[in-house]
């Protein structure tokens, strides 16, 4: 996920900012270098977490995330 995503996206439930917890960044070395491959996106306003795996945000609501999980997605 590149980082300046931060400035254009808001969480699905309340419309708060995201705030950015990496766990994984992408060397300097590498052709992504810089971005993040995992963490989260934690909405401060609903207390609400946003998955980040393999560089890509899952900024589905948590029922929609949740029944996505059940049905082995």
């Amino acid at each position: 996920m590149k980082t300046d995503l931060l400035d254009i996206i808001a969480c699905p439930v309340c419309k708060g900012e995201l705030t950015l917890e990496a766990d994984e960044i992408a060397p300097e070395s590498a052709r992504d270098a810089g971005e993040v491959i995992s963490g989260s996106l934690i909405c401060e306003l609903c207390n609400e977490r946003y998955p980040i795996s393999g560089g890509i945000p899952n900024l589905l609501p948590p029922d929609l995330r949740d029944a996505e999980i059940a049905a082995g997605r």
